[in-house]
């Protein structure tokens, strides 16, 4: 026994101890092996990203995160300025651009649709990660639109994937 501690104070200590990695484990979001991870651009400062990607987290996925800005790998990936948003993000093979619902992302992956990705262009509020206390439970509609490439490899086409309302 320890010199400093009488036995129900080193049980306690023990008792501790032992829930402690269950106590961490509840308020760590879990890893759906199931999901590709995901990787994201966005500027340092920007907090309406940070959210997204705690959403993300929150419902399986894994994030990895550039804090170097969105515009060259938005243009890179060959998504128009006028679909963009704050943050891009790529997922098994799929372009994200702005604050896609995590819901969608896995309907995507799930249909393996042919496409480049999907896109909310701006920060529409009540989406996720422009859905904070700021926002006072405010809820703009906004679609999220599935981009694919024209046939003739020039601009893309866009049309609804989910429309919230």
């Amino acid at each position: 026994m320890h010199p400093h501690l009488n036995r129900r104070q080193l049980l306690a200590a023990s008792t501790l101890a032992l829930a402690a990695p269950t106590l961490w484990a509840a308020t760590e979001p879990r890893r759906d092996a199931r999901l590709p991870a995901v990787e994201v651009w966005k500027d340092p400062s920007c907090g309406c990203c940070q959210d997204w990607i705690e959403h993300l987290r929150a419902e399986g996925f894994a994030v990895t995160l550039h804090d170097s800005g969105n515009t060259a790998v938005r243009a890179r990936l060959g998504l128009p300025v006028r679909l963009g948003s704050c943050h891009t993000a790529l997922v098994g093979g799929y372009l994200l651009e702005g604050h896609v619902p995590a819901a969608d992302v896995k309907k995507l992956l799930a249909q393996k649709t042919t496409a480049l990705g999907l896109a909310v262009p701006g920060m529409p509020v009540g989406s996720p990660g422009m859905d904070g206390p700021a926002y006072q439970g405010r809820k703009d509609p906004y679609d999220v639109l599935l981009v694919t490439k024209n046939a003739s490899g020039g601009d893309v086409s866009t049309r609804v994937f989910t429309a919230y309302r």
